[in-house]
């Protein structure tokens, strides 16, 4: 189990680093598969994105492949926004976090098969659409537990950001995502500090195989591994959420 666990992060890392797409994946097999308490997954599975969002942001700012300015306006809105998913995913019960969680991923699954941008040029938003994205997605991230990448890199590719430039804000903003996500689960006491440790160890590792990649390789197959991990994925919890739910 600790070897498949492990791998499971690893190839979850390289998803988060390469296409922005793969975090949802670790609250389902952390209560699937190895039994842990969804609200003390989504809570670890936070902490652990401050570690691997500071090494992607990292890696994608050597390449340039970050706007600071956007990267500001962007966090400024998922702070507030970290804390109130926070907030809200305490008072939902495990069948409501787990559906909500498999909706994330149908979305997710119907954004990863968007035709990306063929141009590198970049979209200029004004400063109060950026705050309300990050708002959004602070929320959106704290309550399904996946840092921020899931919903921000869909968002800016439909705005029409090029993969590349959106997937190294996403980097950056599970920083302040995770951080304020992680006081508030902290206060409620449903951190497994350890797990979180364990967990930011082998994603940062895959975030930095998953960085160097979406550089260097076409992203088509890597794009192909997630959208069939994230169908399994968003099927399972939909049975399972509603059984607990309606049966």
């Amino acid at each position: 189990m600790f070897l498949l666990l492990t791998t499971i992060g690893i190839f979850v890392g390289v998803l988060i680093g390469g296409v922005g797409v793969g975090g949802v994946l670790l609250v389902p097999v952390l209560v699937f598969l190895a039994g842990y308490d969804i609200h003390i997954a989504i809570a670890s599975c936070m902490m652990s994105y401050a570690f691997s969002g500071l090494v992607g942001a990292w890696m994608y700012a050597r390449k340039g492949s970050i706007r600071w300015n956007t990267g500001a306006w962007l966090s400024a809105g998922a702070m507030p926004g970290a804390v109130l998913g926070a907030l809200i995913v305490q008072k939902l019960s495990a069948d409501w976090v787990t559906l909500v969680i498999a909706l994330f991923i149908v979305f997710a699954v119907i954004s990863s098969r968007r035709r990306q941008p063929a141009s590198s040029t970049i979209t200029t938003m004004n400063t109060t659409s950026l705050a309300t994205i990050g708002l959004v997605v602070g929320c959106g991230s704290a309550i399904s537990g996946t840092g921020g990448p899931l919903l921000l890199v869909p968002i800016l590719v439909w705005c029409g950001w090029p993969v590349l430039g959106a997937v190294g804000l996403s980097q950056l903003i599970q920083i302040p995502i995770a951080l304020l996500a992680t006081l508030t689960n902290y206060f409620y006491g449903t951190i497994d500090i350890l797990l979180g440790l364990c967990i930011a160890i082998v994603i940062t590792l895959g975030v930095t195989i998953g960085a160097n990649i979406a550089h260097i390789l076409p992203v088509i197959l890597l794009r192909k591994m997630v959208m069939f991990a994230l169908i399994l994925a968003a099927g399972w919890m939909l049975v399972h959420a509603a059984r607990g739910l309606y049966f």
